[in-house]
């Protein structure tokens, strides 16, 4: 096998093979290509992607260090599911991240809170017609991170997007192809309670929309967000 596939091309300026597998595999755990309790076999991935079983045993071990994989020796690596206590952590930081956004931009004025409830408001992440479930997913994550990043804390903005994988794996996880409807109208009616210039109103409809994660992803039975998921 040539150094160009093994290691990557300087002339063509292609990244080292291992990296390569590292960004089609975690694409495919994050995208739920790979569902959770999934053994994923080396030979299978390096054939797939015309190179040899060195890189991809590189990037399983990557992955398993971030916590995707967990690796079985002559096996394959197995994708571990993700428990219902991460994702309440991840949907709880999430609130409290965007709660704060609410907060900083009604400081700001009304002015503010009118602007960024209309560039919400224009998001894809409010139709998702036209979106195939990764891309909704996708958008809805950029929807939110939209928001955020509207506070103008750049702190804050950095810790949002350090969540972005969990973020993609666990709605990718939760049974959100069911919940398109839901889904886009309920970034609808944030887009609109932000744009109202009322922050009450505007936190509420952002809980109700995380706790359609929640129920989506079978968290019930328990307090969760500060109100009952059932």
């Amino acid at each position: 096998m040539s150094s160009a596939t093994s290691s990557g091309s300087p002339a063509t300026g292609e990244p080292p093979a291992a990296d390569r597998a590292y960004q089609h595999v975690k694409a495919g755990l994050l995208d739920g290509s790979y569902p959770d309790g999934e053994l994923l076999s080396e030979g299978e991935i390096a054939t797939d992607l015309a190179m040899s079983r060195t890189p991809v045993r590189e990037a399983f071990l990557r992955l398993q260090g971030e916590g995707f994989l967990r690796l079985y020796p002559k096996r394959g690596a197995l994708v571990v599911p993700v428990t219902p206590e991460e994702a309440r952590s991840v949907i709880e930081a999430r609130l409290a991240l965007e709660s704060f956004a609410i907060d900083k931009l009604a400081a700001q004025g009304q002015q503010a809170m009118d602007d960024v409830g209309a560039g919400l408001a224009a998001h894809p992440a409010c139709d998702g017609s036209d979106l195939d479930d990764a891309q909704l997913h996708e958008t809805d994550r950029a929807f939110h991170a939209q928001l955020v990043a509207a506070a103008g804390n750049p702190v804050v903005t950095d810790l949002y997007d350090r969540l972005r994988d969990r973020q993609m794996r666990i709605t990718s996880t939760a049974r959100t192809h069911t919940a398109r409807p839901r889904i886009t109208s309920q970034h609808t009616a944030l887009a609109e309670a932000v744009r109202s210039g009322d922050p009450d109103l505007a936190k509420a409809a952002l809980r109700e929309h995380l706790l359609g994660t929640v129920r989506a992803f079978g968290l019930t039975g328990g307090n969760y967000l500060g109100a009952e998921s059932e």
